[in-house]
């Protein structure tokens, strides 16, 4: 990446704020998981390391998520981490399939037959009509 993308997302990540935060347990498979499924929605995201409790540096923990997520570190400011790695829709189409579609309940629609308000109307009449009597007066 050449020092003008750069520039180009660090002003982009500018009024962003961090959507993760590393803390006390550092990084974790599950970590990684949430920060790349982030990166492939929104491509540059901001991560916050927490400085009083986080076992190691920013710049480190910088490192390894790059190096895990295929990321590339835009820029590391005191505890903030930017990111940014295009999307790309085969990546994103295998992860879908690979996690499944769910359940076939899940993914099977309803057929939903949408009445305008004379029919629903008329239903109701036929349905509450009663035989015809005299009223009286």
């Amino acid at each position: 990446m050449t020092s003008k993308e750069r520039a180009y997302w660090r002003a982009k990540a500018n009024p962003l704020e961090p959507i993760i935060h590393i803390g006390k347990e550092g990084i974790s498979d599950n970590l990684i998981t949430q920060i790349d499924d982030a990166l492939d929605t929104r491509e540059l995201i901001k991560v916050r390391v927490h400085l009083d409790t986080a076992p190691d540096k920013p710049r480190a923990f910088a490192d390894e998520i790059a190096e895990k997520t295929g990321a590339d570190v835009i820029q590391v400011i005191g505890g903030v981490i930017v990111l940014y790695r295009m999307a790309d829709a085969l990546r994103i189409a295998e992860k879908k399939k690979k996690r499944g579609s769910g359940t076939a309940k899940a993914t099977a629609k309803k057929k939903v037959k949408i009445k305008g308000m004379r029919a629903r109307q008329k239903a109701k009449e036929a349905k509450s009509a009663k035989p015809d009597r005299p009223r009286k007066k």
